[in-house]
């Protein structure tokens, strides 16, 4: 019991969340990757997402997976990502990507493969301005995420590093086959912008 009471406290309170060991730097063709949670972190967001019990496909996505967003497991924890990610990521994107302004969260939210449930995800772009992953744990075999027209995957990041990318047009991206364990990661969508003429 004693280490879900931690796991809760370190995850609500964002404790010890943050990695800043290795800044964001270019892995590929306007993809970006760097430092962003620690794997203490990592590891107690899976616990505290298995813990809601509501990792399910939602019924009007077009790519469906099996996730629960950070907003479900905490609104607190959502506000504490979406702060993060504008203090601590976005100028690092900014420095490939001088053009992007931070406007918010799309949404955020852990998705799970397993076998026998979801073992893969389709090739598809996200309706984001900026999408991002951050890999959660690393005790499976396959599952890459992978960018087919960039020729990379994410098969050489360690826990906790994010990896950051276009979401529209250029940059399609699919999960491939899991061939053994469970792999956890975040899914990212950063808000679109909005224009008023």
């Amino acid at each position: 019991m004693m280490g879900s009471i931690d796991d809760l406290q370190r995850v609500l309170g964002y404790i010890d969340a943050t990695d800043d060991r290795e800044p964001v730097a270019a892995v590929g063709p306007d993809l970006y990757a760097g430092s962003f949670w620690t794997p203490q972190f990592c590891a107690a967001l899976i616990r505290a997402a298995e813990a809601t019990g509501a990792f399910e496909p939602q019924p009007d996505d077009p790519v469906p997976g099996h996730e629960v967003s950070l907003a479900m497991i905490s609104p607190r924890l959502f506000e504490k990502v979406q702060d993060d990610i504008g203090l601590r990521l976005w100028p690092q994107l900014q420095q490939g990507w001088p053009y992007i302004d931070y406007h918010g969260l799309r949404d955020v939210f852990v998705i799970r493969y397993a076998l026998g449930e979801q073992e893969s995800l389709r090739i598809h772009h996200d309706v984001a301005q900026v999408s991002a992953s951050i890999k959660l744990n690393d005790d499976y075999v396959g599952g890459e995420l992978e960018f087919p027209i960039q020729q990379f995957d994410n098969s050489s990041l360690g826990i906790g590093t994010v990896l950051a990318w276009p979401s529209l047009v250029t940059h399609p991206h699919q999960t491939n086959q899991l061939e053994s364990g469970v792999k956890y990661a975040v899914t990212i969508w950063c808000e679109l912008p909005t224009y008023i003429s």
